[in-house]
């Protein structure tokens, strides 16, 4: 299952978040702040799929003064010391609209979740698919205390799948009175031996494979970050061998207020459960022994550098500068609900991210342009994209190669249908594993001879150059049918053509091949190879 691991993360006064055990710790360099900026506000939930984009706008108005401007960046400065304030005065400068940039950079990414969790005042919600005690995710640990010290409240939702923490660190930080962990459909990993995980996979397999992949960070019911992004080492470009392309976005206002509500109906949902129902409890004393290792490891120079500390001290300013820029106008948050559907058809179903996203394809008139890590179109979708095709729609699909993709089971699902998906005239562009692309993005690792291999792992969908849809969902039957799915969806002409004109810098010949020309097949060591044909040879195509 692929996935991408949390992050939350901080740096000596800030809070982190998760990573792979296998990440390696790298001293950030100083953030780049060139982010790309739009607008938005929500409209109310349509009342049926079919309704999911009637009301929403194709453009959004701007009628940003330079006073207003200015009032903006004010408020935002005004965060570092003042966060409540400073937030209230930003979003009184547009009231009931919504604002939002996207974060390409995983560094400026991270370095913002960090920021914002560590001036939080009231409540911090975290909810993720991976949680894993790598050193990011160690920071992580000690950044969400340090906020529930302070008195915020912290709630944190992780999938169980895939959840690698010891247990000991999970009743560590739930013992703690500001501080609880809720564990989405817990029947695979957490409290569980060998022999109840493969009954639960032998006789639940559709309930096994629904998973939680909604991935967000909500700051004080105000502001939010969402996307492709876990917590882990390689979301943030802090691994030495193996990063991920992604992309975030932080929005605010109304629109952040949904991903809120959104958030507390999985959390009181049945399907979470609370940690300390799952596992053996133990002492106050042990809990607190814990904690302090926790804190003793954030410390430690060895895990974090002052040049990290250098960098945070120097983002208030850089952050205000962003934020003080936000244009503002329409968005809106699009998510399934916990369990995705009824589960009467096994592993089939959809939920509303798919219909959404279905009904957005259909509402193409010139162009599509998308981008996800694993591209394996069930029928239907190839039946979407043909009738596209013959209405003379662009269709433009950035994905992984097998030369560079971490998940060799989905390559083979994407092999089966690629001279399908050429045949009928879309146009797919496999990432190379060292891209020319990629030192612009990991801007710390231009003097080294050796790359980190790189991996596409943003997901987005760009419709006439006009609209975007930025989130979780990736082009595969498991995000269809099984996973639970968000994203943030913004009718705006400007931060659409920013991200899309990031997507055909990534299509280009340097970072990428044109499949109908070359793939990245050849360049893949035989093992691999060999491993995708193995896995090609099993019939498990819907839970890919």
């Amino acid at each position: 299952m692929r996935i991408a691991k949390t992050v939350l993360v901080l740096s000596a006064s800030i809070v982190s978040a998760l990573a792979r055990p296998d990440s390696a710790r790298v001293v950030p360099s100083r953030p780049d702040t060139t982010v790309t900026v739009s607008a938005f506000a929500p409209t109310p939930a349509p009342a049926t799929a079919a309704d999911s984009l009637a009301g929403i706008r194709g453009d959004s108005l701007r009628t940003d003064s330079a006073r207003t401007a200015l009032a903006g960046r004010q408020a935002a400065l005004k965060m570092a010391t003042d966060f409540d304030g400073g937030l209230d005065d930003l979003l009184a400068t547009h009231p009931g609209k919504s604002a939002a940039i996207t974060l390409e950079l995983g560094e400026l990414s991270l370095l913002s979740r960090a920021w914002l969790a560590d001036h939080c005042t009231r409540s911090l919600d975290v909810q993720y698919f991976i949680w894993t005690a790598d050193n990011v995710g160690r920071l992580a640990m000690d950044g969400l205390l340090r906020a529930a010290d302070r008195g915020v409240k912290v709630r944190v939702l992780v999938d169980d799948l895939l959840l690698d923490m010891p247990p000991g660190y999970l009743l560590a930080m739930d013992g703690h009175p500001n501080l609880d962990i809720r564990i989405y459909n817990p029947n695979t990993n957490t409290g569980l031996g060998f022999w109840k995980k493969s009954w639960n996979a032998a006789m639940s397999f559709r309930d096994v494979n629904q998973r939680m992949h909604n991935k967000g960070l909500i700051v004080d019911g105000k502001l939010a970050v969402t996307g492709g992004r876990n917590l882990a080492d390689e979301y943030f470009d802090f691994h030495h061998d193996f990063d991920f392309r992604d992309r975030d976005v932080m929005v605010a206002g109304p629109v952040a207020a949904d991903m809120g509500r959104a958030f507390q109906m999985f959390w009181v949902s049945p399907l979470s459960r609370p940690v300390g129902e799952l596992l053996d409890p133990i002492d106050s004393a042990a809990q607190r022994a814990i904690r302090d290792s926790i804190a003793a490891y954030a410390r430690d120079t060895a895990n974090f550098l002052p040049a990290v500390r250098r960098v945070m001290d120097a983002l208030p300013e850089r952050f205000g500068a962003v934020v003080g820029d936000l244009a503002w106008g329409e968005a809106r948050f699009v998510t399934d609900t916990p369990g995705k559907n009824d589960g009467k058809l096994g592993l089939q179903g959809s939920g509303t991210t798919t219909h959404f996203l279905a009904d957005l394809l259909r509402s193409a008139k010139r162009s599509v342009t998308i981008q996800s890590p694993y591209l394996i179109p069930n029928d239907t979708v190839l039946s979407l994209f043909r009738a596209l095709l013959a209405r003379g729609v662009t269709v433009r699909i950035s994905t992984n190669s097998m030369a560079n993709n971490d998940n060799l089971k989905a390559v083979s699902g994407y092999l089966k249908r690629r001279k399908q998906i050429l045949a009928m005239g879309v146009k797919v562009y496999e990432f190379k594993p060292q891209p020319g692309v990629q030192k612009k993005l990991q801007r710390r690792y231009k003097s080294r001879k050796r790359m980190p291999v790189f991996v596409i792992h943003a997901k987005t969908l760009v419709v006439d150059g006009e609209k975007v849809f930025i989130g979780t969902f990736n082009l595969d039957p498991r995000s269809m049918n099984l996973n639970t799915e968000s994203g943030i969806f913004l009718p705006d002409r400007r931060i659409a053509h920013e991200v899309e004109r990031a997507i055909e810098r990534d299509m280009e010949p340097e970072n990428s091949w044109d499949a109908s020309k070359e793939t990245g097949d050849s360049y893949a060591p035989f093992w691999r190879r060999f491993k995708t044909w193995m896995w090609g040879l099993l019939p498990m195509e819907s839970i890919l």
